[in-house]
């Protein structure tokens, strides 16, 4: 449930997020929507995600939404996230949600609580006690 809760902070950061970049790219374009379903608008957003998680990863190896639930994503040694592995978790994230969002609901079968994405990038959400958390 933690790991849930945490998901709807970072969702509600996110969509702040993306409403920036839609105001932003309309300024630019003079006020004129940008047409549904324009993939570069599309891609913008996802490279903005991308940036999102990527950037709290491999720093602290958490989001804000992980923070205020004492949880963080790390290596299943313990160790942190590095680019190239934070970058594999997002791209696996993605493939999770993709079939009505199975890997992540994985979780509730899987013996060590992990997501298709833990699985895949050999990293792990951990809570953290109260007093490592406020590091």
């Amino acid at each position: 449930m933690r790991r849930l809760a945490a998901s709807v902070y970072d969702l509600l950061l996110l969509a702040g997020l993306w409403m920036l970049a839609g105001l932003t790219v309309l300024s630019l374009r003079g006020g004129v929507a940008v047409p549904p379903g324009t993939y570069w608008f599309q891609a913008l957003l996802l490279a903005l995600t991308a940036v999102f998680y990527i950037g709290f990863w491999t720093r602290g190896g958490q989001t804000l939404g992980m923070r205020s639930w004492r949880l963080r994503a790390e290596r299943r040694d313990g160790r942190p996230l590095k680019l190239a592995t934070a970058s594999l978790r997002f791209l696996a994230a993605l493939l999770s949600l993709a079939p009505a969002g199975l890997g992540l609901l994985w979780i509730l079968v899987d013996p060590d609580n992990l997501a298709w994405h833990d699985r895949l990038t050999d990293s792990r959400v951990v809570l953290l006690a109260k007093d490592e958390a406020r590091r």
